[in-house]
């Protein structure tokens, strides 16, 4: 995908109180590059559930609301696993920028989560932008797997 499709994307961010710093440095970065990104909170360090956040931003996705989703918590890991809970999405905890790409690619996610113990904010930036950036490979035999992953959804 080149840069300027990339950037027509509706993207939701959210994350919990371990992540809130980081969120807020991503997001930033991500609207300075031209990103369309819509904050889902938390919107302080003030203690919330991770599953909460992971409901927001994920259900959404799967509402057809926004394209693609960014999560973060304290790892990635707790945040990624309560979005896969949700009908139609495919989120991958990603904490290197071949991981990210690979997640689109083969996967087809549409959400990925980070942690903010984990990934700093240049990282991070550069992992939002593989995964924004990165199409998904469909028509290859890849795709005949992500439609077996999404069936489990039924």
């Amino acid at each position: 995908m080149d840069d300027n499709n990339a950037r027509k994307l509706k993207i939701a961010i959210g994350s919990d109180h371990a992540g809130f710093y980081l969120k807020e440095e991503l997001t930033k970065s991500l609207l300075d590059e031209g990103y369309d990104i819509t904050d889902l909170g938390a919107h302080s360090v003030e203690s919330v559930d991770y599953p909460d956040i992971a409901v927001a931003v994920a259900g959404a996705v799967s509402k057809g609301e926004f394209d693609r989703g960014i999560l973060i918590c304290g790892t990635g890991i707790g945040i990624t696993i309560a979005a896969n809970k949700i009908a139609g999405i495919r989120a991958g905890a990603t904490s290197d920028v071949y991981s990210a790409i690979m997640s689109r690619k083969h996967n087809n996610a549409n959400v990925i989560g980070m942690g903010a113990r984990v990934v700093g904010g240049g990282l991070a930036l550069e992992i939002a932008k593989a995964f924004l950036d990165t199409d998904f490979e469909s028509g290859s035999r890849h795709e005949r797997r992500v439609n077996k992953i999404n069936a489990l959804d039924k």
